[in-house]
Protein backbone atom coordinates (compact mmCIF):
# COMPACT_ATOMS: atom_id res chain seq x y z
CA UNK A 1 0.00 0.00 0.00
CA UNK A 2 1.29 3.52 -0.94
CA UNK A 3 -0.40 7.18 -0.50
CA UNK A 4 0.00 9.23 -3.36
CA UNK A 5 -0.96 12.52 -4.04
CA UNK A 6 -5.03 12.51 -4.15
CA UNK A 7 -7.02 13.63 -6.94
CA UNK A 8 -7.96 16.92 -5.00
CA UNK A 9 -4.47 17.63 -4.80
CA UNK A 10 -2.01 18.72 -1.87
CA UNK A 11 -2.12 18.30 0.80
CA UNK A 12 -4.47 15.22 0.62
CA UNK A 13 -3.16 12.08 -0.04
CA UNK A 14 -4.77 8.41 -1.24
CA UNK A 15 -4.07 4.66 -1.21
CA UNK A 16 -5.83 1.53 -2.48
CA UNK A 17 -6.59 -0.85 -0.13
CA UNK A 18 -6.86 -4.30 -2.01
CA UNK A 19 -9.79 -6.09 -0.56
CA UNK A 20 -11.17 -9.30 -0.74
CA UNK A 21 -12.51 -10.16 -4.32
CA UNK A 22 -16.72 -10.84 -5.01
CA UNK A 23 -18.38 -12.29 -7.44
CA UNK A 24 -17.61 -8.89 -9.89
CA UNK A 25 -14.20 -9.33 -9.60
CA UNK A 26 -11.30 -7.26 -8.17
CA UNK A 27 -12.62 -5.13 -5.34
CA UNK A 28 -10.87 -2.54 -3.38
CA UNK A 29 -11.52 0.59 -1.35
CA UNK A 30 -9.74 4.11 -1.32
CA UNK A 31 -8.73 5.90 1.82
CA UNK A 32 -8.19 9.45 1.39
CA UNK A 33 -5.84 11.32 4.62
CA UNK A 34 -4.45 14.75 5.38
CA UNK A 35 -2.14 14.59 8.16
CA UNK A 36 -1.53 16.77 11.39
CA UNK A 37 1.90 16.18 12.56
CA UNK A 38 2.35 15.66 15.91
CA UNK A 39 -1.03 15.03 16.47
CA UNK A 40 -2.64 11.92 18.01
CA UNK A 41 -6.22 12.55 17.59
CA UNK A 42 -7.65 11.54 13.88
CA UNK A 43 -11.23 11.54 12.21
CA UNK A 44 -12.29 9.00 9.64
CA UNK A 45 -15.33 10.19 7.27
CA UNK A 46 -17.48 7.56 5.75
CA UNK A 47 -19.63 8.98 2.44
CA UNK A 48 -23.52 8.39 1.84
CA UNK A 49 -24.45 6.45 -1.11
CA UNK A 50 -24.25 7.70 -4.38
CA UNK A 51 -21.62 9.90 -3.25
CA UNK A 52 -17.95 10.30 -2.19
CA UNK A 53 -15.35 12.29 -0.18
CA UNK A 54 -15.09 15.63 -1.55
CA UNK A 55 -15.93 18.06 1.42
CA UNK A 56 -12.44 19.73 1.62
CA UNK A 57 -13.97 22.59 4.12
CA UNK A 58 -15.10 19.34 6.25
CA UNK A 59 -11.90 18.59 6.12
CA UNK A 60 -10.21 22.12 6.94
CA UNK A 61 -12.28 21.83 10.06
CA UNK A 62 -11.53 18.89 11.96
CA UNK A 63 -7.62 19.64 10.94
CA UNK A 64 -7.86 23.50 12.00
CA UNK A 65 -9.22 21.59 15.57
CA UNK A 66 -6.02 19.41 15.77
CA UNK A 67 -7.01 16.50 13.84
CA UNK A 68 -5.78 14.33 11.02
CA UNK A 69 -8.23 13.84 8.71
CA UNK A 70 -9.11 10.57 6.71
CA UNK A 71 -12.03 9.69 4.29
CA UNK A 72 -12.84 6.31 2.96
CA UNK A 73 -14.82 5.86 -0.25
CA UNK A 74 -16.09 2.28 0.06
CA UNK A 75 -16.67 -0.05 -2.11
CA UNK A 76 -17.60 0.42 -5.77
CA UNK A 77 -18.33 4.21 -4.92
CA UNK A 78 -16.24 7.56 -6.23
CA UNK A 79 -12.34 7.28 -6.67
CA UNK A 80 -12.68 2.66 -6.05
CA UNK A 81 -15.49 2.57 -8.89
CA UNK A 82 -14.31 0.15 -11.84
CA UNK A 83 -15.84 -0.38 -15.44
CA UNK A 84 -16.85 -3.85 -13.71
CA UNK A 85 -18.71 -2.99 -10.74
CA UNK A 86 -22.25 -2.84 -10.39
CA UNK A 87 -22.09 0.51 -8.22
CA UNK A 88 -22.75 0.69 -4.88
CA UNK A 89 -23.74 -2.76 -4.87
CA UNK A 90 -22.96 -5.10 -2.00
CA UNK A 91 -25.08 -7.84 -0.56
CA UNK A 92 -24.59 -7.48 2.80
CA UNK A 93 -23.63 -3.95 4.72
CA UNK A 94 -20.80 -6.06 6.97
CA UNK A 95 -18.89 -6.38 3.69
CA UNK A 96 -17.83 -3.10 4.50
CA UNK A 97 -16.38 -4.02 7.57
CA UNK A 98 -13.26 -5.26 5.85
CA UNK A 99 -12.09 -1.78 4.50
CA UNK A 100 -13.39 0.02 8.23
CA UNK A 101 -11.24 -2.33 10.01
CA UNK A 102 -8.15 -1.59 7.36
CA UNK A 103 -8.92 1.90 7.52
CA UNK A 104 -8.59 2.00 11.05
CA UNK A 105 -5.47 -0.38 11.52
CA UNK A 106 -3.67 2.20 9.32
CA UNK A 107 -4.94 5.24 11.33
CA UNK A 108 -4.09 3.53 14.63
CA UNK A 109 -1.19 1.14 13.76
CA UNK A 110 0.55 2.60 10.99
CA UNK A 111 0.25 6.21 11.70
CA UNK A 112 0.29 6.21 15.06
CA UNK A 113 -2.98 7.88 15.95
CA UNK A 114 -4.84 7.23 19.60
CA UNK A 115 -8.16 8.54 19.56
CA UNK A 116 -10.30 7.98 16.23
CA UNK A 117 -13.76 9.73 16.27
CA UNK A 118 -16.03 7.95 13.25
CA UNK A 119 -18.02 10.92 11.31
CA UNK A 120 -20.31 9.01 9.29
CA UNK A 121 -22.70 10.69 7.01
CA UNK A 122 -26.06 8.75 5.16
CA UNK A 123 -25.94 5.47 4.58
CA UNK A 124 -21.93 5.67 6.15
CA UNK A 125 -24.13 6.75 9.13
CA UNK A 126 -25.80 3.37 8.84
CA UNK A 127 -22.65 1.29 7.62
CA UNK A 128 -20.25 3.34 10.77
CA UNK A 129 -22.85 2.53 13.56
CA UNK A 130 -23.67 -1.23 12.32
CA UNK A 131 -19.34 -1.26 12.12
CA UNK A 132 -19.41 0.03 15.31
CA UNK A 133 -22.03 -2.12 17.37
CA UNK A 134 -20.26 -5.67 16.19
CA UNK A 135 -16.96 -4.00 16.79
CA UNK A 136 -18.15 -3.12 21.00
CA UNK A 137 -15.36 -3.59 23.26
CA UNK A 138 -12.21 -3.83 21.19
CA UNK A 139 -11.28 -0.29 21.86
CA UNK A 140 -11.33 0.43 17.56
CA UNK A 141 -12.96 3.81 17.80
CA UNK A 142 -13.54 6.43 20.57
CA UNK A 143 -16.62 7.89 19.76
CA UNK A 144 -19.09 8.81 16.48
CA UNK A 145 -20.85 11.57 14.93
CA UNK A 146 -23.48 10.83 12.65
CA UNK A 147 -24.55 13.22 10.10
CA UNK A 148 -28.46 12.65 8.81
CA UNK A 149 -27.73 8.69 8.96
CA UNK A 150 -29.82 6.35 6.67
CA UNK A 151 -31.56 4.82 9.85
CA UNK A 152 -34.81 4.39 8.03
CA UNK A 153 -36.50 4.72 4.59
CA UNK A 154 -38.35 7.77 3.80
CA UNK A 155 -41.56 5.73 3.56
CA UNK A 156 -44.50 4.83 6.25
CA UNK A 157 -43.37 1.87 8.34
CA UNK A 158 -46.88 0.39 7.11
CA UNK A 159 -44.97 0.43 2.88
CA UNK A 160 -41.75 -0.79 4.74
CA UNK A 161 -43.71 -3.66 6.32
CA UNK A 162 -44.46 -4.62 3.42
CA UNK A 163 -42.15 -3.65 0.87
CA UNK A 164 -39.29 -5.40 2.91
CA UNK A 165 -40.19 -9.04 2.07
CA UNK A 166 -41.20 -8.87 -1.37
CA UNK A 167 -37.37 -7.03 -1.75
CA UNK A 168 -35.84 -9.49 0.02
CA UNK A 169 -37.46 -12.57 -2.27
CA UNK A 170 -35.93 -10.34 -5.34
CA UNK A 171 -32.78 -10.16 -3.68
CA UNK A 172 -32.55 -13.76 -2.82
CA UNK A 173 -33.44 -14.96 -6.74
CA UNK A 174 -31.82 -12.14 -8.72
CA UNK A 175 -29.44 -9.36 -6.22
CA UNK A 176 -28.42 -7.35 -9.37
CA UNK A 177 -31.77 -6.53 -10.55
CA UNK A 178 -32.89 -2.87 -11.26
CA UNK A 179 -35.78 -1.57 -9.08
CA UNK A 180 -37.18 1.73 -9.53
CA UNK A 181 -35.61 4.46 -7.79
CA UNK A 182 -36.90 7.79 -5.77
CA UNK A 183 -33.97 9.54 -5.69
CA UNK A 184 -34.57 13.12 -5.99
CA UNK A 185 -31.79 14.91 -8.92
CA UNK A 186 -33.19 18.10 -7.33
CA UNK A 187 -31.39 17.18 -4.11
CA UNK A 188 -27.81 17.26 -6.07
CA UNK A 189 -28.88 20.51 -8.12
CA UNK A 190 -29.79 22.00 -4.47
CA UNK A 191 -25.77 21.11 -4.03
CA UNK A 192 -24.13 21.59 -7.23
CA UNK A 193 -22.77 25.22 -7.88
CA UNK A 194 -23.62 24.55 -11.84
CA UNK A 195 -27.44 24.15 -10.60
CA UNK A 196 -28.74 26.03 -7.66
CA UNK A 197 -25.95 24.88 -5.30
CA UNK A 198 -22.93 26.29 -3.85
CA UNK A 199 -20.52 23.61 -4.08
CA UNK A 200 -18.31 21.77 -6.44
CA UNK A 201 -17.88 18.06 -6.83
CA UNK A 202 -17.51 15.20 -9.84
CA UNK A 203 -21.21 14.67 -11.05
CA UNK A 204 -19.49 11.48 -12.72
CA UNK A 205 -19.35 9.99 -9.43
CA UNK A 206 -22.18 11.89 -7.62
CA UNK A 207 -24.76 11.76 -10.71
CA UNK A 208 -27.76 14.13 -10.04
CA UNK A 209 -30.15 10.61 -11.25
CA UNK A 210 -28.62 8.13 -9.14
CA UNK A 211 -26.68 5.36 -10.01
CA UNK A 212 -29.01 2.22 -10.56
CA UNK A 213 -31.04 0.62 -7.49
CA UNK A 214 -29.80 -2.46 -6.81
CA UNK A 215 -32.18 -5.18 -5.31
CA UNK A 216 -29.80 -6.53 -3.12
CA UNK A 217 -28.18 -3.59 -1.81
CA UNK A 218 -31.40 -2.27 -0.35
CA UNK A 219 -32.54 -5.76 0.66
CA UNK A 220 -29.14 -5.21 2.61
CA UNK A 221 -30.08 -1.67 3.91
CA UNK A 222 -33.35 -3.04 5.59
CA UNK A 223 -31.60 -5.52 7.50
CA UNK A 224 -29.36 -3.44 8.40
CA UNK A 225 -32.07 -0.86 9.58
CA UNK A 226 -33.68 -3.59 11.52
CA UNK A 227 -30.59 -4.10 13.14
CA UNK A 228 -30.65 -0.77 14.60
CA UNK A 229 -34.40 -1.04 15.29
CA UNK A 230 -33.77 -3.74 17.42
CA UNK A 231 -30.70 -1.76 19.37
CA UNK A 232 -27.27 -2.49 18.33
CA UNK A 233 -24.75 -1.21 21.35
CA UNK A 234 -22.79 1.02 20.43
CA UNK A 235 -20.45 1.49 23.50
CA UNK A 236 -18.96 4.73 23.45
CA UNK A 237 -20.28 7.91 22.72
CA UNK A 238 -22.43 8.87 20.08
CA UNK A 239 -23.49 12.36 18.39
CA UNK A 240 -26.23 12.56 16.15
CA UNK A 241 -27.56 14.97 13.91
CA UNK A 242 -30.82 15.74 11.62
CA UNK A 243 -32.79 18.79 10.33
CA UNK A 244 -35.36 20.27 11.99
CA UNK A 245 -37.45 19.74 8.70
CA UNK A 246 -38.06 17.25 5.89
CA UNK A 247 -39.65 17.58 2.15
CA UNK A 248 -40.93 15.29 -0.23
CA UNK A 249 -40.82 16.60 -3.78
CA UNK A 250 -40.56 15.50 -7.29
CA UNK A 251 -40.31 18.97 -8.68
CA UNK A 252 -37.49 21.78 -7.70
CA UNK A 253 -38.90 23.67 -4.33
CA UNK A 254 -36.75 26.41 -2.67
CA UNK A 255 -37.25 24.12 0.43
CA UNK A 256 -35.00 21.97 -0.51
CA UNK A 257 -32.21 24.41 0.73
CA UNK A 258 -33.62 24.40 4.20
CA UNK A 259 -34.54 20.86 4.92
CA UNK A 260 -33.82 17.15 4.25
CA UNK A 261 -34.84 16.27 0.78
CA UNK A 262 -33.41 12.76 1.24
CA UNK A 263 -35.07 10.78 4.44
CA UNK A 264 -37.66 11.73 7.10
CA UNK A 265 -35.42 13.99 9.98
CA UNK A 266 -37.83 13.07 12.46
CA UNK A 267 -37.19 9.17 12.22
CA UNK A 268 -33.69 9.55 12.50
CA UNK A 269 -33.73 11.45 15.68
CA UNK A 270 -36.68 9.13 16.72
CA UNK A 271 -33.79 5.97 16.12
CA UNK A 272 -31.51 7.37 17.58
CA UNK A 273 -31.74 5.99 21.40
CA UNK A 274 -31.51 2.59 19.45
CA UNK A 275 -27.89 3.23 18.93
CA UNK A 276 -26.19 2.77 22.34
CA UNK A 277 -26.58 3.98 26.35
CA UNK A 278 -24.93 7.18 25.10
CA UNK A 279 -26.52 9.34 22.06
CA UNK A 280 -27.02 12.75 22.11
CA UNK A 281 -29.22 13.94 19.29
CA UNK A 282 -29.10 17.53 18.07
CA UNK A 283 -31.79 19.48 15.43
CA UNK A 284 -30.63 21.55 13.48
CA UNK A 285 -32.94 24.34 11.75
CA UNK A 286 -32.52 24.93 8.07
CA UNK A 287 -30.51 22.04 7.80
CA UNK A 288 -30.09 20.14 4.50
CA UNK A 289 -29.68 16.40 4.05
CA UNK A 290 -25.99 16.71 4.37
CA UNK A 291 -25.66 18.99 7.03
CA UNK A 292 -22.01 20.33 5.95
CA UNK A 293 -23.20 21.20 3.32
CA UNK A 294 -26.20 23.08 4.27
CA UNK A 295 -26.54 27.36 3.98
CA UNK A 296 -24.07 28.96 6.32
CA UNK A 297 -26.25 29.77 9.08
CA UNK A 298 -27.72 25.83 9.61
CA UNK A 299 -23.71 24.96 8.47
CA UNK A 300 -22.38 27.21 11.24
CA UNK A 301 -24.38 25.57 14.09
CA UNK A 302 -23.54 22.27 12.70
CA UNK A 303 -19.75 22.79 13.33
CA UNK A 304 -20.60 24.74 16.50
CA UNK A 305 -22.43 21.81 17.88
CA UNK A 306 -19.97 19.63 17.16
CA UNK A 307 -16.89 21.54 18.07
CA UNK A 308 -19.17 21.97 21.57
CA UNK A 309 -19.83 17.99 22.08
CA UNK A 310 -16.05 17.15 20.79
CA UNK A 311 -14.77 19.46 23.67
CA UNK A 312 -16.83 17.22 26.45
CA UNK A 313 -16.55 13.91 25.44
CA UNK A 314 -13.50 13.33 22.59
CA UNK A 315 -11.44 16.61 24.36
CA UNK A 316 -7.83 17.46 22.85
CA UNK A 317 -5.06 15.73 25.57
CA UNK A 318 -4.30 19.04 27.63
CA UNK A 319 -8.21 20.17 28.32
CA UNK A 320 -10.12 18.32 30.79
CA UNK A 321 -13.65 17.47 29.81
CA UNK A 322 -16.24 19.33 31.04
CA UNK A 323 -19.42 18.09 30.70
CA UNK A 324 -21.51 14.74 31.51
CA UNK A 325 -19.51 11.60 31.41
CA UNK A 326 -20.25 8.01 31.86
CA UNK A 327 -22.92 6.34 30.16
CA UNK A 328 -26.12 7.88 30.81
CA UNK A 329 -28.04 8.82 27.96
CA UNK A 330 -28.25 12.86 27.12
CA UNK A 331 -30.95 14.07 25.96
CA UNK A 332 -31.65 15.82 22.58
CA UNK A 333 -32.44 19.28 21.58
CA UNK A 334 -32.85 21.54 18.78
CA UNK A 335 -30.98 24.45 17.53
CA UNK A 336 -32.39 27.08 16.81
Amino acid sequence: MEFREDVLGAPYEAAELPLAADAEGAVSATLVRRLVKGSDRAVLYVHGYNDYFFQTHLADHYVELGYSFYALDLRKYGRSLRPHHSPNFVRDLSEYDEELDAAVRIIREEDGHRRLLLNGHSTGGLVGALWAGRRAGRGLVDALFLNSPFLALPTAPAVRTVGGPAVSAIARLSPTRVLPSSLNPHYTHSLHRDHRGEWDFDLRLKPAEGFPLFAGWLAAINRGQREVRAGIGIDVPVLLMASTASIATTKWHAALHHADGVLRADDIAALGPRLGRHVTVIRIKGGMHDLVLSGEAARTQTFTELDRWLATYLPAPDAPADGPAGDAPVAGRTSA
